[in-house]
């Protein structure tokens, strides 16, 4: 059995994921506003460094996996709190558990992204460069231009800058190269209190427009499954990957986008990345040697 920490763990998906973990015997460490173990809260970088510092300490340093489940849809007029918690409370509560990930020597990460990545058009790629740079006001005043129609940009870019740190550091030395495996679940439409909030603020018509070609709406149930899959050993080989759990929307709306063949201007930036891969596994080779050596010393 393991230790895992779940962010967002008090209600709807978090909380299914923690029950879900739970029921197989796993020790849970849960972080939210109220209800949770570790009552934090992650707007803020205080709440922030204080959730990382107390999950590590009830985890005694050792982390067999995070699930970071925490976040806020696209709410008028709460820009700022929406990057915080869904960028910063992601990204800097994994950094900060990283080493005590590492000390379980194969443990796995999930990140909560999002289907809006993909399905909202016209995400400002500034407010998403501006979010990886850390640069929280530039983020702001990118979507900030949208007026009273920023929200969902907000939240896509946040979602869309999250699982795109995700990717990258899943495959970093730091990270793989440490037995960490992170991936990224990005649902759809499920029935959760977040949902119902958007749909009392007179967005059921968008909600209900949403094509999902199975039909209805997913469960946070359904989402607790999929995570205990992504932290099982049945997922030691997945890495990086981004896993959509919305009933077919993505699909149903980019259909031929994905996968793609890489054409001829992407040639040249495979046989640097291969070469860059090369040079690392040499790097990697040498340093574990010189490790050998020391301790036969």
């Amino acid at each position: 059995m393991g230790t895992y920490a779940v962010t967002g763990a008090a209600s709807g998906m978090g909380r299914a994921s923690a029950e879900r973990l739970r029921r197989d015997g796993h020790t849970v460490v849960g972080v939210d506003l109220r209800d949770v173990e570790v009552v934090a809260d992650l707007s803020t970088p205080t709440g922030r460094a204080a959730a990382a510092t107390e999950v590590l300490e009830r985890a005694g340093g050792r982390l067999d996996g995070a699930v970071c489940a925490a976040g806020l849809g696209g709410i008028p007029g709460r820009d700022r709190l929406v990057q915080q918690v869904n960028f910063f409370g992601v990204v800097e509560l994994l950094e900060a558990w990283r080493p005590a990930l590492a000390a379980a020597g194969n443990s796995k990460v999930v990140v909560f992204g999002s289907n809006s990545v993909t399905l909202t058009p016209m995400v400002p790629e500034r407010a998403v460069r501006a979010l990886l740079d850390r640069d929280a006001d530039r983020a702001l005043r990118v979507v900030g231009r949208f007026g009273k129609r920023s929200a969902p940009f907000a939240y896509a870019s946040s979602k869309l800058a999250v699982t795109r740190w995700a990717r990258h550091a899943a495959i970093s030395p730091e990270w793989a190269g440490a037995g960490i495996r992170v991936n990224v679940l990005a649902p759809g439409i499920i029935a959760t209190p977040l949902l119902e909030e958007q749909i009392a603020r007179g967005e059921k018509e968008a909600v209900e427009g949403l094509p999902v070609p199975i039909g209805g709406r997913g469960r946070p149930a359904d989402v607790g499954e999929w995570v205990a899959f992504m932290l099982s050993p049945a997922a030691d080989f997945l890495c990086g990957s981004v896993i959509f759990l919305d009933g077919g929307s993505d699909a149903y709306f980019r259909t031929d986008d994905w996968p793609v063949s890489t054409g001829p201007a992407g040639v040249l930036r495979y046989m640097r990345r291969a070469k860059a891969w090369r040079a690392r596994r040499v790097a990697g080779e040498a340093a574990r040697n010189r490790a050998r050596e020391d301790l036969a010393q």
